[in-house]
């Protein structure tokens, strides 16, 4: 008898390994990959559905689609709206006026008719007002001895530019407190070491207060000043001379000056002029009648109602 073989039964049907007759596996097979088909046909058809709907239909598409950049306008209203809210916070007549954009050249500078030495012509230029005819105005301000938190607060926020003139004696006290005005974006420049009467002293003298305040600023705040104010507005040949020598370039002095109730002016029109350099100090409720809050609230109506912007001094020097 031969032996009977576990695949040669079922009604006489050979069947493969699998255990189905090869025609109903074969049917079986094909239906299972049509079937297979329509499912990736559907998958890519509901992705490019997706991406259709989601605007991006690119690789990676996530079907979100990000917010759209902020325009130049948005940002400009934007800031604008944060100045006016500032405004009325530190309760300012009006919203400050926003200077005109720098000019792509800075405007050549000249020794004020009168303030000449000998020599001039080769010596930094002494000027009170830069030659412009935009309405701008220059607000700088002197030595360092108030250190006041709520002034940096208030000109951060109102976002005046200001230049600070400064004097060791008094900057020594407390480095952190421009090294934040310097972040904050002003411009810190040299008013000497000891505020001393420059005429007074010989010319090795005068070199070691402006020449040793350019050391000090460069050690404490990194860049060596190219302006310097000699204190009291008072310079001789020698001053210009060994400002020359220590690496300055000009000498601003001022054709106003700002105190918490009121400007007073150096021209015999008592009023401001395009251009013109704008004093003030480093002083409180010890010396005047106010803060330096005060002061910047008394400068800013009297500036903003005659038609000025406040620019940024080394952005025209």
């Amino acid at each position: 008898m031969g032996q009977v073989r576990q695949n040669e039964q079922s009604g006489g049907r050979r069947l493969h390994s699998g255990g189905l007759p090869r025609r109903t596996r074969a049917a079986r097979l094909v239906a299972a990959r049509l079937v297979a088909a329509g499912l990736v046909a559907a998958a890519l058809l509901s992705g490019c559905a997706l991406g259709t709907e989601s605007g991006s239909g690119g690789p990676g598409a996530t079907g979100q689609a990000g917010p759209a950049p902020e325009t130049k306008a948005q940002r400009l209203a934007k800031k604008q709206a944060a100045i006016a809210a500032a405004t009325r916070r530190w309760g300012l007549a009006q919203v400050p006026l926003t200077a005109p954009a720098p000019p792509d050249a800075k405007p050549t500078l000249s020794t004020r008719d009168g303030f000449e030495v000998e020599g001039q012509e080769d010596l930094p230029h002494v000027f009170t007002t830069v030659p412009v005819k935009e309405r701008v105005v220059f607000l700088t301000i002197d030595d360092g001895a108030e250190k006041d938190p709520e002034f940096l607060r208030m000109m951060k926020e109102l976002d005046i530019p200001y230049s600070a003139f400064l004097s060791d004696y008094l900057v020594s006290e407390d480095y952190d407190y421009f090294r934040t005005m310097q972040k904050q974006g002003a411009a810190l420049h040299n008013h000497t070491l000891d505020h001393p009467y420059l005429p007074g002293l010989s010319y090795e003298e005068q070199r070691h207060q402006i020449c040793g305040m350019q050391d000090i600023i460069e050690k404490q705040y990194g860049k060596r000043p190219r302006l310097f104010r000699p204190p009291y507005g008072n310079y001789n040949q020698d001053t210009l001379k060994a400002a020359k020598s220590c690496g300055i370039e000009a000498v601003p002095l001022w054709n106003a000056e700002a105190f918490t109730d009121r400007v007073d002016y150096r021209e015999w029109d008592r009023d401001l002029h395009p251009g013109d350099i704008v004093l003030t100090h480093f002083r409180g409720t010890g010396e005047w009648d106010g803060t330096m809050v005060d002061m910047v609230r008394q400068a800013m109506k009297v500036i903003t109602s005659k038609g000025y912007a406040v620019a940024r001094l080394e952005d025209y020097v």
